[in-house]
């Protein structure tokens, strides 16, 4: 359909899904814009229009819930906003709605969070944030529902720029400063990636739209480069090992609620990206493909699993955490391209659906978990775990909270972390399907590998919550720690409750998942659950319900609470606990951050490169610091540093500041080029 007057936009824009998306989307804008009118106002900024930008998240969560329950059938829409024969192409399909369902869902909570979140005085000004904070929200969701190269590439620029400057909020910092400029260059070499990847995917013809590729035959060679291009362009954007580095830094720079839209949902934006090229805009996969996805996949989980574990700074450990888990979700993409090439595609859809399920779960407790950490950075202004513990006393709400965060992304039933780890096992163990001995023979430790991962994650994650919550407090301004304010409580449940549901009923996450491996795989598992039990292929096989499990912990803690007051005929005897001798106990006879990470160190040490600062025998105040860094930055990424930077030398002597040499280079440009033509 082609639309290139504004009387044709009001007739395109009449009862579909996706014209009502597209309106909402436009909200968010206005949202932003209106926040200039009093731009140092928190309350009309913060406590009026994000929450107007909560609802807005709810709308495009209903929409997107409501295209997914239909019959999925495309919809299109072309706006005459573009250059001259370059109008933008909107798209909703069964894969932008899933996404769009996602950006709803865990946007929502995020926007009340940070509500009651951002205060006057920290960096940015509120109505500025404000209005980065929504262009970001919107052009993630144009990112999802382009429909051609151009308004894709425009919106993903849209959502860097936003987002490196929401990371600079606290630009006054030079580590913030530096943190948001090695983000912004990550960006644009990834961009620059992705750029070529489209041009790849065009097959010497100047058509833009997803549909005119969608209708080009490329040859092998072509249809690789096109795949490599993306993998390096949306990987970098992902946190994919090795072009990772920008995240650890980049994350704990950012304000909480920035760090959770960053992690829960740009990162999708991502994987989104990912799937459209690979099983939509390119229709052949090659078995090479799905073992270089899944190399890199499992290699990040582990990899960001490891680091996690050493980390002493709560966001910092957070952010490595998002290595881990982004890939899990390109382990379960790779053994999608596995099956797919090997005809075997309800293997297939189970991968990629586990794939799907992890994402839309990942976006909900990993935002959970670091607004959670936005409230504890409030109320004790400290970020390193060796000065934090025993808040779960002055912030219940907080710790119970997030101790839903904690359990679901440990992969703990029935949360719904569990739901796609689970899935994602049981795909690799239809590997053996695969008729290519060399890939059989990879695959078993590939499956080791990710249950190491997760094993390690789950170790993570009992630092985390126990170094913040338990024991007793490290710092004596600990005691006067706050816990959240109503908005951020509302925005926390709303996650942690998204968290419980989908574990306990996966079944509607999966129906929305079916909807996307019909449209690119044509073949589905969702008609294998019911309101009682999922089975991916068939019950006798494997089947999990989060009902009954629900059900049994309820009914093991009910029995042992009844027993325990009626044959104790409700007798309580209180004594103080063993403390294993020592009687005098404090904060520093607990397990510190760096305790639970040194089994990690010694094990895993060919990962690190780490710096050690030993106390003296004769110090009066002995302290023992110890610096890890990533291999990769001194490995890769300071060499490369240093040649660009004497190449920049090299060049600088062409600008000698005198206006006849600059002359003379144009005046040889135009002879080379007449040469060459001619």
């Amino acid at each position: 359909m082609s639309v290139y007057s504004w009387t044709s936009i009001i007739t395109a824009f009449s009862g579909t899904n996706l014209s009502s998306l597209l309106l909402l989307v436009a909200v968010w804008p206005v949202l932003g814009f209106a926040g200039l009118l009093r731009p140092r106002s928190v309350r009309f900024v913060a406590r009026l229009l994000f929450p107007l930008g909560a609802l807005v998240c709810v709308g495009v969560l209903l929409k997107a819930g409501a295209f997914l329950a239909s019959e999925c059938v495309p919809q299109e829409i072309v706006l005459p906003l573009g250059l001259a024969n370059l109008p933008f192409h909107f798209r909703l399909d069964a894969l932008s709605g899933f996404f769009l369902l996602l950006l709803g869902l865990a946007g929502a909570g995020i926007s009340t969070f940070a509500a009651g979140y951002f205060r006057a005085g920290e960096g940015t000004s509120p109505g500025l944030l404000g209005l980065q904070y929504h262009i970001f929200l919107a052009s993630m969701a144009v990112v999802i529902l382009a429909g051609d190269a151009y308004l894709f590439m425009v919106a993903w620029e849209m959502m860097a720029l936003s987002s490196y400057f929401l990371v600079t909020s606290q630009h006054r910092i030079p580590e913030i400063r530096r943190a948001g400029f090695l983000y912004l260059l990550m960006a644009h070499l990834g961009a620059i990636c992705i750029l070529l990847s489209f041009g790849a995917m065009q097959g010497g013809s100047w058509q833009f739209t997803f549909d005119a590729m969608r209708g080009t035959s490329l040859t092998p060679f072509w249809a690789t480069a096109a795949f490599t291009l993306a993998l390096l362009g949306f990987g970098a954007k992902a946190g994919l090992v090795p072009l990772h580095v920008w995240l650890p830094e980049a994350h704990p720079a950012a304000p909480s609620p920035v760090s959770a839209m960053m992690s829960g949902l740009m990162l999708k934006t991502a994987i989104y990206a990912m799937l459209r090229i690979t099983f939509d805009l390119l229709h052949v996969q090659f078995w090479q493909w799905g073992v270089a996805v899944l190399a890199l996949g499992l290699f990040s989980a582990l990899f960001g699993a490891v680091f996690a574990a050493v980390q002493t700074d709560m966001k910092r450990l957070l952010a490595y955490s998002s290595i881990e888990n982004i890939g899990l979700i390109f382990t379960g993409i790779g053994l999608a391209i596995l099956f797919e090439a090997s005809n075997l595609r309800l293997f297939a859809a189970l991968a990629l659906t586990a794939a799907l399920i992890h994402a839309l779960n990942h976006s909900l407790f990993k935002s959970l978990l670091f607004l959670s950490t936005g409230t504890v950075l409030h109320a004790t202004k400290q970020r390193s775990l060796g000065k934090l513990g025993g808040l779960i006393r002055s912030m219940p709400w907080v710790a119970v909270l997030a101790l839903i965060g904690t359990l679901s992304i440990a992969g703990l039933p029935p949360l719904n972390g569990f739901v796609s780890e689970w899935l994602l096992l049981q795909s690799f163990l239809f590997t053996a399907q695969i008729p290519h001995t060399f890939i059989n023979m990879l695959v078993p430790l590939g499956a080791a590998a990710l249950a190491l991962t997760v094993a390690l994650a789950a170790y993570v994650m009992v630092k985390f919550y126990g170094v913040i919550f338990l024991g007793q407090p490290r710092e004596p301004s600990l005691a006067h720690a706050h816990d959240a304010n109503w908005l951020e409580r509302i925005g926390l449940m709303w996650l942690a409750a998204g968290c419980v549901a989908i574990g306990i009923l996966p079944q509607f996450a999966l129906r929305a998942a079916a909807a996307v491996t019909g449209a690119l795989l044509g073949q589905t598992i969702a008609p294998n659950a019911s309101i009682w039990q999922i089975a991916p292929i068939a019950p006798e096989q494997a089947s999990y319900s989060g009902l009954i499990f629900l059900a049994g912990i309820v009914a093991v803690v009910g029995v042992a609470f009844v027993a325990v007051r009626l044959l104790a005929h409700g007798r309580i005897r209180r004594t103080p606990a063993w403390d294993c001798g020592y009687p005098w106990q404090n904060s520093r006879m607990q397990d510190t951050a760096e305790g639970f990470g040194q089994p990690i160190r010694h094990m895993f040490g060919a990962f690190f490169r780490m710096e050690r600062d030993l106390p003296s025998p004769y110090d009066s105040e002995p302290r023992y610091r110890i610096h890890i860094e990533d291999r990769f930055w001194r490995g890769i990424y300071r060499p490369l540093a240093r040649a660009v930077q004497r190449s920049a030398d090299a060049m600088s002597v062409l600008q000698g500041g005198r206006l006849s040499i600059y002359l003379l280079f144009s005046f040889l440009t135009l002879i080379v080029l007449l040469v060459f033509i001619l």
